[in-house]
């Protein structure tokens, strides 16, 4: 096996451990969007991170309210030139239900790593949900919010 074989595997066995007693199924399909929200966030890719949000998305970030892949995009562009530079995205399925063939809610915690740090620091821990819907056979996000965990 050649070393970028290798090394694409390795990477397939890492994901495959973020989706927890959810890697079959529709579930498991519905999981596949807040990934590449995930994967492209650790890129630290706005345009990216924007096109997995369908056309009328929301993102919610602290008190601001994102309402379009536009402001998804703007707000991440500065975020990640500025105090997001570097930070990672983390995050593990507490529930996921299936609303309907096309669409789910998914429940995870976690939260972001900034540059460097190995775990989240107790003031970035977050409850996330995600509302995903089917759009032409691939999962996007219709609504991302996360909510700080206290205590």
């Amino acid at each position: 096996m050649t070393n970028k074989a290798a090394s694409l595997v390795e990477q397939s066995k890492q994901w495959a451990k973020h989706y927890g007693a959810y890697s079959n199924g529709e579930e498991g399909h519905a999981f596949t969007a807040p990934l590449r929200v995930r994967a492209n966030w650790d890129a630290n890719d706005a345009d990216a991170i924007a096109e997995m949000f369908t056309d009328n998305g929301s993102m919610l970030m602290g008190d601001d309210q994102l309402q379009s892949r536009d402001e998804i995009r703007a707000w991440l562009t500065d975020t990640f030139a500025g105090p997001y530079k570097g930070a990672r995205m983390t995050f593990e399925p507490v529930e996921i239900s299936m609303l309907h063939r096309d669409s789910a809610l998914i429940v995870a915690e976690g939260g972001i790593l900034l540059a460097g740090e190995t775990e989240v620091a107790p003031e970035r821990s977050s409850r996330i949900v995600f509302v995903t819907v089917r759009v032409d056979d691939d999962w996007r996000v219709l609504s991302y919010q996360s909510s700080p965990v206290r205590g």
